[in-house]
């Protein structure tokens, strides 16, 4: 009497059986070996488990070796795949095609089970232990480490070529010229002005020693002449002023925590200082080692300021 005690439930015919039919039988289980490398799709008939079972000895789509599972309707929660009988060892390689967007569990016995979501593929082996038969990932994984023994880039973006060979000790190199790049959307931050920018920081860019001719003014940082300023109203000095009173009873403030070497130059520009004076108040600071401001009565009279220290502050 045959039996089907193999993991492609084949038909194994008993010595002597099936005299003049035997060939018919071969046949069958070579075309069933052949299902067992092949494609199969089988289908949740409902919103629930089931089970799908290897028959014996004919052709079942359970037993490929690719097995795509799909659904007659949406499932609503994860359910179970039992692949029988559990006494089969076997790959197969399941995916889930159901709908409804559910994950399915692939199991054989009371052992382990491996879940496969929607839309995915797994590899997965049965142990066909019986009534404890388990199901294992089976996915092969890449190695945890390793070496990279050369990589190399080409390429060009933008009028930038990329080109070399990376290895233990080698480089890639990036050169060329940018072209075809929107300034106003493709790059961020202050563009310095050496590069047609406008932002308010990119004065650092510019060396002021190579890319500006004629002298810079004092008001600017720079040692060029002083320009005498008209004032016929009360004014407060900074360091290097040259001031012209043109008005009588107008003060005029030194500047306040002045450094040593500090100049202000005052002069009487109407010549009328004798009969309408003015002031030059010393905000804080000695007059010639005085603590009193300056009463300017003398006509015509040009005075240059220089403070000292804080003994003296201002000499005149």
């Amino acid at each position: 009497m045959a039996t089907y005690v193999n993991n492609l439930r084949l038909k194994e015919i008993t010595t002597g059986d099936e005299d003049g039919t035997w060939g018919t039988s071969t046949n069958t289980n070579l075309e069933l070996v052949t299902d067992g490398f092949s494609y199969g799709t089988k289908q949740f008939a409902s919103d629930s488990n089931e089970t799908f079972t290897m028959p014996d000895g004919t052709a079942d789509a359970t037993r490929g070796f690719y097995l795509k599972f799909t659904s007659a309707g949406s499932l609503t929660g994860t359910r179970t795949a039992t692949l029988g009988p559990n006494t089969v060892s076997k790959v197969w390689v399941i995916e889930n095609a159901t709908t409804g967007a559910q994950s399915i569990s692939i199991k054989q016995g009371s052992g382990a089970e491996i879940t496969i979501a929607n839309g995915s593929k797994a590899m997965i082996v049965t142990d066909g232990a019986g009534a404890g038969a388990a199901v294992f990932n089976a996915n092969p994984t890449a190695a945890s480490s390793g070496t990279v023994t050369s990589v190399s880039g080409t390429g060009t973006v933008n009028g930038i070529s990329l080109s070399g060979t990376v290895t233990s000790s080698g480089n890639l190199t990036l050169g060329g010229t940018l072209s075809g790049v929107n300034l106003a959307s493709q790059v961020t931050g202050t563009l310095p002005t050496a590069n047609g920018g406008t932002g308010s920081t990119a004065t650092q860019y510019c060396n002021l020693a190579t890319n500006v001719t004629g002298v810079l003014p004092f008001a600017n940082g720079g040692s060029g002449a002083i320009t005498p300023l008209l004032k016929g109203t009360s004014y407060a000095a900074v360091n290097r002023d040259y001031i012209i009173a043109t008005a009588g009873g107008i003060t005029i403030t030194l500047p306040s925590g002045p450094s040593a070497g500090d100049t202000v130059t005052i002069k009487d520009g109407t010549g009328a200082a004798a009969t309408t004076s003015f002031t030059v108040d010393r905000n804080s600071s000695n007059i010639a080692s005085s603590a009193t401001n300056l009463t300017f009565d003398k006509n015509f009279t040009e005075i240059v300021m220089t403070y000292i220290n804080g003994t003296i502050g201002w000499s005149v």
